[in-house]
């Protein structure tokens, strides 16, 4: 139940918004005129927060502008969800009441500690795969989804190390959390590829073994080679290895919702959306007598 005393909706049942981008300040201006061509953006939790429990500003009312013509999801960096802390309740509260402004599709945040004794490291920090680590995530994330009154998502983060009192597979960890948490997931398959790279596994196997029902979204990036490992750095184009990891995503989850994250030597907004639309190749024909899902551009093949 929520803390609304409302029931929380399927946790299975996520809308397809088709393709969309993560939405950075370079492109707020497109956006805000109704002038992208993808059906949905992500933006940061975070650059909204602090405005959302008060009286708003530019950025969030640049944001109401965006909602008015695109879906939004939200996607958090800090809620810090594998910690030992106690759950920040004034984040919490801040992301209640930017949910009830803006009414994303989801909520997204990462299967990760981002902090200590309320210490900000500002980086997405692996966590033990291990059946005390579950049961620690599957209460917060309860926890939180009840104070929000609706089902989260949660990402997959990319790792350099590993701990040696792990017990399973990430890909085992996290479908037991979405399972018993009833959360969503958000399957990043540029951080399957470079932590598969990293820690010399088959990437086929963690997409194999995820839960499709739970699978609500999947993000694209592109990372760096420095020295032996891989860096998930968001600065260039999706490698060609990571779209051929997406298209088995595909035949195994469907098209679902998709987007290319880009965070740092941000391209031009036309080359952003030729990135996303490169998805298209590799998602099936849908017959044109079926209904399309909402937010699908077109037929592939056509």
């Amino acid at each position: 139940m929520s803390t609304d005393g409302a029931p929380l909706s399927n946790p299975m049942v996520f809308r397809n918004l088709g393709l969309g981008l993560g939405l950075r300040a370079p492109h707020f201006s497109i956006a805000t005129a109704g002038k992208a061509n993808v059906s949905w953006f992500e933006v940061v939790t975070e650059n909204f927060l602090g405005i959302a429990g008060g009286t708003g500003g530019p950025p969030l009312e640049k944001l109401r502008k965006v909602r008015e013509n695109y879906q939004i999801v939200l996607h958090g960096v800090s809620l810090n969800i594998g910690s030992t802390d106690a759950l920040n309740l004034e984040y919490l509260k801040n992301l209640k009441a930017l949910d009830r402004q803006i009414e994303p599709a989801w909520v997204s945040d990462h299967f990760c500690w981002t902090g200590v004794n309320n210490h900000n490291l500002h980086d997405l920090l692996p966590l033990p795969y291990n059946r005390g680590t579950i049961d620690h995530l599957c209460e917060r994330i309860q926890f939180c989804q009840d104070y929000l009154g609706r089902r989260m998502v949660f990402e997959n983060v990319s790792s350099y190390l590993t701990y040696s009192h792990s017990e399973m597979t990430e890909w085992q960890f996290i479908s037991e959390i979405a399972h018993r948490a009833g959360c969503g997931l958000l399957v990043d398959v540029n951080n399957i590829f470079v932590s598969s790279h990293n820690h010399k596994f088959d990437p086929l196997d963690f997409l194999r073994g995820l839960p499709r029902e739970s699978v609500a979204q999947i993000h694209l990036a592109g990372h760096s080679i420095e020295g032996e490992i891989l860096i998930d750095t968001h600065d260039q184009p999706v490698a060609p290895e990571v779209w051929g990891l997406y298209a088995h995503a595909v035949k195994l989850f469907g098209p679902l919702s998709t987007m290319v994250e880009w965070d740092a030597n941000i391209p031009s907004y036309q080359e952003l959306e030729a990135e996303i639309f490169k998805a298209r190749h590799y998602w099936p024909e849908i017959k044109k007598s079926e209904r399309a899902p909402t937010g699908y551009i077109g037929d592939i093949n056509a």
